[in-house]
């Protein structure tokens, strides 16, 4: 007999409503999960788990008030049976390790897509569906749920050349290609620096690398004084996501 239920709920704390309604409309995109409620910060998040007891919650980092790695940190010091997405922009190594290592189930960066979603939930669905079951586990069952992160994290980075030259970070290229991906005109490289949450520099690298590889196309746009670089993504950039 299994035990894993039919439907899983959901709770997001997360401070932008319009983050929030993207993530209620990709979780729900996938059968079987339900976003019961949304809060703006930690307190009213953990207000929400102790009363509702969620299956799972989508966790931002940077909210007023109580933030993700203080939230995160007080939910498994209550022990609370619920496991933790965390959604967030953050990409620095320090944060990333902190909020694994009070277990974070996952951990998505944003700008994100919905596939990348997707394949989060899948995989608690498979984690819960193998723990649900009542038969003894196997090696192969633990291997399976202990290395599945590893490979989505690999089926998650950006697909190109084989090796970016040095200075240049995967997860960064791929923040840089997800934002640039959702705009509608050809933007420059400061307002991509500050879409992404980078230095203008650091971003022009990226983007000549991109341009030189056929993932942008650069235009020129005239005004008054220097003319200003732009850059908007091509077909070729699919592979990129």
């Amino acid at each position: 007999m299994n035990s894993t239920p039919s439907r899983f709920s959901v709770i997001l704390i997360e401070d932008d409503p319009m983050v929030q309604e993207v993530n209620r409309q990709f979780i729900e995109r996938v059968e079987g999960f339900r976003v019961e409620a949304a809060a703006s910060n930690g307190n009213e998040g953990l207000q929400l788990i102790r009363t509702m007891r969620p299956d799972l919650v989508f966790l931002d980092i940077f909210m007023p008030g109580l933030g993700g790695i203080e939230t995160l940190a007080q939910l498994r010091s209550e022990q609370f049976p619920v496991e933790v997405i965390v959604v967030s922009a953050a990409n620095d190594q320090r944060t990333v390790e902190q909020m694994l290592r009070n277990g974070a189930f996952d951990y998505i960066m944003k700008p994100f897509k919905f596939e990348r979603v997707r394949q989060a939930l899948e995989r608690f669905r498979s984690m819960k569906h193998t723990l649900g079951s009542e038969q003894p586990l196997t090696q192969a069952d633990l291997d399976r749920l202990r290395f599945a992160s590893a490979a989505h994290a690999d089926d998650a980075a950006p697909a190109g050349p084989s090796e970016l030259p040095k200075g240049l970070q995967a997860v960064t290229m791929k923040q840089i290609v997800g934002f640039l991906s959702g705009q509608a005109r050809p933007l420059s490289a400061e307002e991509v620096a500050e879409g992404v949450g980078i230095a203008r520099v650091t971003a022009r690298r990226y983007l000549d690398y991109l341009e030189k590889n056929g993932r942008v196309r650069l235009d020129l746009q005239y005004g008054v004084g220097r003319p200003v670089n732009t850059y908007v993504m091509t077909t070729k950039a699919d592979g990129w996501l």
